[in-house]
């Protein structure tokens, strides 16, 4: 057979099962124009609540599309890869009524990710608390992390990026390039893995991250995932533990911007951790979930990632020692920069877009008759 012609029926092929993998799905545009929806948080099967990176926190009628904004938000240094962060609802939101938000906070003219939470009443934000404002300024606008989630025993976990300063991610002494951990009140948890140190900051949960966007706690299994940005290359998936560092910049997979040779010593060290998944070339990662539902069958334990640049929905399917056993592209016709995923309690996915898009994906219920 002539290989022009096998080639171009290999490719006929593959988008035939591209469009048989999107014919599975609903996908009902929930709302358009915004600015960048960067996080969301489910408040009930009604509403949802989400920030936009430019400074705008509001909530969504699904069933209208009707917008409202909640006023109340502090000043926020908004620019570059900076603005308003992730929103996210502990478990006992019904209690306590606490909201957690992160965002860009200026000190001394530079930014710094912070951490905050905040009630809401009449559509206005009330008893604003500022949790952390983390150790990170640069004077660069990029990496900051800021990806938000808590593991039901009265802890959150906070995000924070190097700040575009890669010593930063092995140096102990400030927040950038880390995964903090707090108690939902902003103290300092004992039992954390430097706490008490000298010249150590007592947040620190793990570090060696260049700029984790997605950080997940799936509570059943009690393991906290993250999502982080590589270079050019080098994206990774990483199952995080207490005090490991994940070696960035000694460590990565992927290359200079503008050499032509790999970041760091190796791709891998014996005192630093492995990425469970890594992506060459860089799908440019935004948020990640460990799907729980029963809505999508048998997606039960699959991490859902988000693609910026590659403009899809990247599954991973682990087996019980999650190791990866298959990876899958989906939601391509979307053809957006996916910036956060997240799972409704009935398991449909919520999923916002650079563009300014905010879509609900339901599985497509076949008719028998």
């Amino acid at each position: 057979m002539n290989k022009y012609l096998l080639r171009g029926l290999l490719l006929c092929l593959a988008i035939n099962i591209a469009h048989a993998k999107e014919s599975i799905f609903i996908i009902d545009e929930l709302a358009s124009d915004l600015g960048v929806p960067w996080g969301m948080a489910v408040l009930d099967e009604e509403h949802v609540l989400f920030t936009q990176r430019e400074g705008v926190l509001a909530q969504l009628e699904i069933d209208s599309g009707k917008i409202s904004i909640i006023s109340g938000l502090p000043a926020i240094k908004v620019g570059g890869q900076g603005g308003l962060f992730d929103i996210a609802l502990p478990a006992n939101y019904a209690d306590g009524q606490w909201l957690y938000i992160s965002y860009n906070k200026e000190v001394d003219g530079q930014g710094v990710t912070t951490l905050a939470r905040a009630k809401i009443k009449d559509q206005q934000l009330i008893q604003w608390q500022d949790l952390l404002i983390s150790q990170s300024r640069s004077k660069k606008s990029v990496h900051y992390g800021g990806r938000i989630t808590f593991d039901n025993q009265g802890h959150v976990f906070l995000s924070i990026g190097e700040r575009g300063v890669r010593a930063n991610a092995q140096d102990l002494s400030n927040h950038a390039g880390k995964i903090i951990r707090l108690n939902l009140d902003g103290s300092v948890p004992k039992d954390n893995p430097f706490y008490g140190i000298d010249g150590v900051m007592p947040e620190i949960w793990s570090y060696g991250h260049r700029n984790p966007q997605g950080l997940f706690f799936n509570t059943t299994t009690q393991q906290l995932w993250s999502v982080e940005h590589g270079p050019r290359g080098g994206d990774e998936i990483n199952l995080i533990a207490k005090a490991k560092n994940y070696g960035w910049p000694i460590v990565s997979h992927g290359k200079e911007y503008f050499l032509p040779k790999r970041v760091g010593e190796a791709t891998e060290r014996v005192d630093m951790e492995n990425a469970i998944q890594v992506y060459i070339p860089s799908i440019a990662t935004s948020s990640l979930i460990q799907y729980q539902g029963t809505a999508f069958e048998n997606w039960q334990g699959s991490l859902l990632v988000g693609a910026l640049k590659a403009q899809h929905l990247n599954q991973i399917i682990l087996d019980k020692d999650n190791k990866v056993i298959a990876e899958n592209k989906l939601l391509r016709s979307i053809e957006g920069r996916i910036r956060n995923v997240i799972e409704s309690p009935t398991g449909y996915l919520y999923i916002s877009t650079d563009d300014g898009r905010i879509l609900r994906v339901k599985p497509k219920l076949w008719s028998t008759n």
